[in-house]
């Protein structure tokens, strides 16, 4: 079976519907959640994961429940035969209010299924992708490094060497720029509330 037999079946319409409450949620660095959403699927796309059908449609709204916390589960788990796998993946890849960061990465790495491990690996690439000095301060983006180096890259060399690779990659890209250049600290700068056009 080829790429295009492979995605001629998949229908995603109903999910990127869903995902467009995150057109409100902004990023730091520009842009907003209904961005990075459709982001972490294309590198899903990108390694060609074109036949896990589960997975990408869970990309599309892996922070939809999260970040709109009114978010009806129930109506998600009706959208088509394979919504109660893609909610359950979902809501794997979800931090509790009451886990710390470290905890809930650190369960994912240990105790999580292998779509939970591929999916926040492709969430990362693209959360590193867009980390950049001008929006963080030097601190958090060591820490973040740090973060990734210790609980990420591990899921990642589980999972899928590639993407490994593809994390080491912009994590030393990003700590030559840490190292080599001196930057403003504009970490506090706040984007406006909306772009213009945009509603």
């Amino acid at each position: 079976m080829n790429d295009t037999e492979k995605l001629k079946n998949l229908v995603l319409a109903p999910y990127i519907i869903k995902a467009t409450a995150l057109i409100g949620k902004q990023r730091n660095v520009g842009g907003n959640q209904f961005r990075h959403a459709l982001a972490t699927m294309a590198i899903l796309m990108d390694y060609k994961l074109f036949d896990d059908y589960v997975l990408l449609k869970a990309a599309v709204i892996h922070d939809l429940i999260e970040e709109v916390p009114e978010t009806n589960e129930q109506e998600l788990r009706q959208i088509d035969s394979q919504a109660n796998q893609v909610v359950d993946l979902v809501l794997e890849v979800t931090k509790p209010k009451n886990v710390s960061k470290s905890a809930f990465l650190k369960n994912i790495l240990e105790q999580g299924s292998q779509s939970a491990k591929i999916l926040k690996v492709a969430d990362r690439i693209s959360n590193l992708t867009d980390l950049h000095r001008d929006h963080y301060s030097k601190k958090k983006m060591n820490d973040y490094l740090d973060q990734t180096e210790k609980f990420i890259v591990p899921m990642a060399e589980e999972v899928n060497k590639d993407m490994a690779r593809e994390l080491k990659d912009l994590i030393s890209m990003r700590r030559k720029h840490l190292n080599y250049f001196r930057y403003p600290d504009l970490s506090a700068f706040k984007f406006p509330g909306r772009f213009p056009g945009r509603t």
